[in-house]
C-alpha cells in the first residue's frame, strides 16, 4: 500500500497524492523528476496562441479599418502590413527552430536510453 506525499503545495498545504516508496514524495514532488515536468510545461504552452500573435492580429484589423476608414494611407497601410508581414514570418521561423531543436533533443536522450545495456542495448540501422 502507498503512502501519502511528504510534499508541500504551493499554498502550503500538505500533498494528497500517493508517494513514490523510495523517495516519500509524490512524482510532482520528487527532484528527480524536475527535468520531465519543466519539458512537460514547456510543451503544454505550444497549443496556446502566443500573446504576440494576438497583438500583430489585432495591429491588422485595426490597420485595415483605419485604411477602409480614410484615417490611414493606403500607401502607410500597405507599408505597415507589408512590415507586419515580415514580422509574422520570423515570429514562424523562431517557432519552427525552437520546435526542432526540442524533437533533437527528445530524438538524443531516447537514442541514448535505447543504446543502456540495461534497456536493450539495441541501436537503429
Amino acid at each position: 500500500m502507498s503512502s501519502i506525499c511528504t510534499g508541500t503545495k504551493r499554498d502550503g498545504s500538505s500533498c494528497t497524492l500517493p508517494s513514490n516508496e523510495s523517495s516519500g514524495l509524490c512524482w510532482a514532488h520528487d527532484p528527480a523528476n524536475a527535468e520531465r515536468r519543466r519539458r512537460g510545461q514547456s510543451r503544454g504552452g505550444r497549443n496556446k496562441p502566443s500573446r504576440e500573435l494576438q497583438t500583430i492580429k489585432q495591429r491588422l484589423s485595426d490597420l485595415a479599418d483605419a485604411v477602409l476608414e480614410g484615417s490611414v494611407d493606403k500607401g502607410v497601410g500597405a507599408v505597415a502590413s507589408q512590415i507586419y508581414n515580415v514580422y509574422l514570418r520570423a515570429v514562424e521561423l523562431e517557432r519552427k527552430v525552437r520546435e526542432t531543436e526540442e524533437i533533437t533533443q527528445r530524438l538524443d536522450e531516447l537514442e541514448a536510453l535505447l543504446a543502456r545495456p540495461d534497456q536493450g542495448g539495441r541501436r537503429w540501422g
